[in-house]
């Protein structure tokens, strides 16, 4: 693949996550983070993944702009830290069978 081609794929993929347009399947980081909220009280997401690392914010935005995540509230011990919930829309992207 040439380097003007390279470019413009990252560029649309950057467009995509941004919310300039739709996003059909999660990533699999992006999954696996929404999949845990299905059995929480409220669709409450975890700050941290199975092995205590904390879940990327890239990851949390990736999500709230594909409209899978959204805040619940804001925590005034740690206001940087995104503490959100999943949407109806985020329920449906992760309770689809794989074809």
């Amino acid at each position: 693949m040439n380097e003007g081609r390279k470019e413009a794929v990252r560029a649309s993929s950057k467009r995509r996550v941004a919310g300039h347009g739709a996003i059909k399947k999660p990533t699999r980081a992006q999954a696996a983070w929404l999949a845990r909220g299905l059995s929480q009280a409220g669709g409450k997401l975890p700050l941290f993944d199975a092995d205590g690392r904390r879940i990327s914010e890239k990851t949390i935005r990736a999500c709230m702009a594909a409209g899978w995540a959204e805040p619940w509230f804001s925590n005034p011990i740690k206001p940087d830290w995104l503490v959100c919930r999943l949407t109806d829309a985020g329920r449906a992207v992760v309770s689809v069978r794989p074809s």
